[in-house]
């Protein structure tokens, strides 16, 4: 619950530092003259809710979100499987992926209306290449990681290719593939905005463009709330999935260490006294220990504890040496 209000109290916070930085016309190298207030960004948005075009933008968006990203999925992490486990795929596949990804998705624009007849394919081409390799890069990484003696016990027990498939290589890599789909959702809606802004007919990024082209200011931070809280909501469920597809795995929270109560500074003893008192008990409860050690050890617990040396008292205690 605290954790909550913590979450809620940073928010209100920023919103109250947005507000009063634009209510107040704040120039201090940053211009937040011309930001709207959130006031108006909130009127804004009522009133885009109100109309039917927010709606078909929101479902335009994730339309295109939800069929790049499967496609994605799908073919990043048969890839990624098909690279680690066979040579020949390596070979014929790697050169090829390695020179296309780190182009970045977005570059593809001109290609993608080149190839495909209708902008809508172009946008998804462009947000499936984006997650593609995050899932194709983890899921690779993931399989070569696996523990051979796994594949080895399910062969012992007469399984074949398919059986260790579905019985170790998916199940094992699948912490790592759910790393690459959460990187990926994110790097897809940072793809498939850019692509509605440049060749998009309806969406959240085309009518956000829109509304700068036109000075629309508070139009445009209603877009980029709208980004803000589709993306958390989809990478939220992606994180979900993962918790649940993986449950047998040990999870691990933050637990803060317990504080060790301060000595009051009146009841601290110094580091002298300490010594002296310590020494003091050994050479008073260690007196099997000392008949042990002899007298060299006697004469280091009294030098220790502050006394001279003892001398022997009786005839049991002198020096065999000495006696002679």
């Amino acid at each position: 619950m605290t954790r909550y209000l913590l979450r809620i109290t940073s928010i209100a916070a920023a919103l109250g530092l947005w507000q009063v930085l634009t209510e107040y016309d704040v120039d201090v190298w940053l211009r937040f003259s011309q930001f709207p207030t959130v006031t108006d960004v909130a009127r804004a948005f009522a009133a885009r809710l109100a109309g039917p075009d927010y709606w078909t933008d929101l479902t335009d968006s994730l339309t295109r979100i939800v069929l790049g990203f499967l496609l994605a999925a799908v073919l990043g992490v048969a890839a990624g499987v098909l690279v680690a486990r066979s040579r020949l795929a390596e070979d014929l596949l790697g050169p090829v992926l390695e020179v296309i990804r780190p182009i970045p998705a977005i570059a593809l624009v001109p290609v993608a209306i080149l190839l495909f007849p209708s902008n809508e394919q172009g946008i998804v081409f462009i947000t499936c290449t984006a997650a593609f390799f995050p899932v194709l890069v983890s899921t690779r990484h993931a399989v070569r990681a696996l523990v051979p003696v796994w594949e080895e016990a399910v062969r012992t027990m007469g399984g074949g290719r398919w059986r260790v498939l579905g019985s170790v290589v998916l199940p094992g890599a699948l912490p790592g593939i759910f790393g690459g789909l959460s990187v990926g959702i994110g790097v897809s809606w940072i793809c498939v905005i850019s692509a509605e802004m440049i060749s998009g007919q309806y969406g959240v990024g085309y009518r956000t463009w829109q509304d700068y082209t036109v000075v629309d200011y508070p139009g445009v931070f209603v877009g980029m709330v709208t980004i803000g809280v589709l993306g958390w909501v989809t990478s939220t469920a992606v994180e979900l999935l993962g918790r649940r597809l993986t449950r047998w795995l040990p999870r691990t929270s933050y637990v803060p260490a317990a504080r060790t109560p301060r000595v009051p500074r009146a009841s601290r003893v110094p580091h002298a006294a300490r010594v002296t008192r310590a020494a003091r008990t050994r050479a008073a409860d260690g007196s099997a220990a000392d008949s042990a050690a002899g007298p060299a050890a006697d004469s280091a617990a009294d030098s220790a504890a502050g006394h001279a040396p003892k001398q022997p008292t009786t005839e049991e205690a002198v020096p065999h040496d000495q006696l002679i």
